[in-house]
């Protein structure tokens, strides 16, 4: 039997972090995992950073730190031009160093979107500017020629456990940091997970059974979103104090 924990998408938010990593060192969980994205947006870059690298934890990188360490600072959006300002060339060579996606123990993968594109979603579909979890047919189609009985992924920060018709099993914790964001790129939508709890998963693996807990927990969210106020960003603090976009539509 294996237990462990999966983290994704933190974004900087070092309180939300610190919630998590002490609910998992309670829970006497020594095995994380963490999915990426660990910096990009107006919080606590540089401190988030810090922390991971103290932690002998299994690190791959997500689309927002391949952006960090591969693109011009010049052409970054706001989020990714942020942290890439108060990072310093410590922490851009350790976010550099980590693997996109990587095979790990246990016939498990690791991947932040999926193991080919870290932009992608795996357990969700964009609809009518929304997310809707994956099909069986779109989960066949997206996983039919990979080897893993159990697929890990985070990037659309919404907690999810899907079956592919083949018996594996996708899992994706939910975001530690940022419960809503508005993506306008080819394909605009929302992601809305509805509370600001910080997330992440547990997942035990015994025999051939695969059994996951999503903990939700709350932590000084208020915190989160003066931070983003005071860095200019008055969506990221409607997004970290509500889970919703908009929370004024609702």
């Amino acid at each position: 039997m294996i237990r462990f924990a999966v983290v994704s998408d933190i974004h900087g938010n070092i309180h939300a972090l610190e919630q998590v990593t002490a609910d998992i060192a309670r829970r006497g969980i020594t095995s994380i995992v963490n999915l990426g994205d660990h910096a990009s947006g107006p919080l606590w870059p540089r401190e988030t950073v810090d922390l991971l690298m103290t932690l002998s934890w299994v690190h791959i990188g997500g689309n927002h730190d391949r952006s960090l360490t591969h693109d011009d600072p010049g052409s970054m959006g706001p989020s990714d031009a942020y942290a890439h300002k108060l990072l310093e060339p410590r922490h851009l060579q350790w976010l550099k160093g980590l693997s996109p996606a990587m095979a790990w123990s246990h016939g498990i993968l690791l991947c932040h979107g999926t193991p080919s594109d870290d932009m992608a979603y795996l357990a969700d579909t964009v609809e009518h500017g929304r997310l809707r979890r994956a099909t069986p047919g779109e989960l066949t189609a997206r996983v039919h020629d990979m080897e893993a009985r159990v697929i890990l992924c985070g990037h659309s920060h919404t907690p999810r456990v899907v079956h592919a018709a083949n018996g594996m099993v996708i899992v994706n914790p939910g975001s530690v940091g940022l419960q809503a964001y508005r993506d306008d790129g080819s394909h605009p939508h929302v992601v809305e997970c509805g509370s600001p709890h910080a997330r992440y998963a547990i997942v035990t693996i015994d025999g051939d059974a695969c059994s996951v807990d999503h903990v939700a927990l709350p932590y000084d969210h208020h915190a989160a979103a003066r931070q983003a106020r005071k860095n200019g960003r008055p969506e990221w603090a409607a997004a970290l104090e509500t889970g919703y976009v908009d929370s004024g539509e609702r």
